[in-house]
């Protein structure tokens, strides 16, 4: 039977979303390896249902400026996929690639903006293709967009899209280790409702 809303999914639909996340953010923390020139390990990802206000408390309040990569996905799986760049990330990825650190978004220049975008669509397409080859499903995903705005505006674009069909958002969160050094990663996942029951048809968690 199909689910008609993310608060429809039971203990093993969420159980096989939290391995997806596990996979996906293990996947996303080996391409960071190469990129920053660092070993980057992550701990344990947590990864939750929530609905888009207490998204916005999770990570931070509606009022925190932050960094954010947005990509479209389409094809078999269809929705958005948004990673959630925090000062302390944006500093890592700075320093590693850039040799320097930044106190306010502010001081980003175009070249800053550049390497965040493609950290940022490295992370996003390295969790959706392990999605994907796991799930044995083709999806494809834009071009990223990259914005600095409150964190209560940067969810606008996923509750316009997707809040008609449901009030809720897939969050993945997780730490990731670079030279001892611990950072917090926030995912943010909201592919729609159909696609949400094709995935779990296609990793047989539902049926058909």
């Amino acid at each position: 039977m199909d689910v008609k809303n993310y608060k429809d999914l039971n203990v093993l639909e969420l159980d096989t979303i939290r391995e997806i996340g596990s996979i996906g953010t293990g996947n996303a923390a080996t391409a960071l390896s190469s990129m920053l020139g660092c070993e980057v390990r992550i701990d344990l990802p947590e990864v939750r249902i929530m609905g888009y206000n207490e998204a916005i408390d999770w990570i931070g309040g509606p009022e925190v400026i932050t960094a954010g990569v947005l990509v479209h996905m389409s094809g078999e799986l269809n929705g958005i996929m948004l990673s959630v760049q925090q000062l302390e990330f944006v500093n890592l990825v700075l320093e590693r690639i850039m040799g320097r650190t930044v106190d306010h978004y502010k001081e980003l220049t175009d070249l800053d903006r550049s390497a965040l975008v493609e950290v940022g669509n490295i992370m996003i397409s390295t969790f959706i293709n392990a999605l994907s080859s796991l799930a044995d499903i083709t999806t494809r995903l834009t071009v990223p967009a990259f914005a600095v705005d409150m964190q209560g505006a940067i969810l606008t674009v996923p509750m316009a899209e997707f809040g008609g069909q449901s009030d809720y958002i897939m969050t993945i969160s997780a730490n990731f280790i670079c030279n001892g050094r611990a950072v917090p990663c926030r995912l943010l996942l909201s592919p729609d409702i159909r696609s949400l029951n094709f995935l779990l048809k296609k990793l047989g968690v539902l049926d058909g």
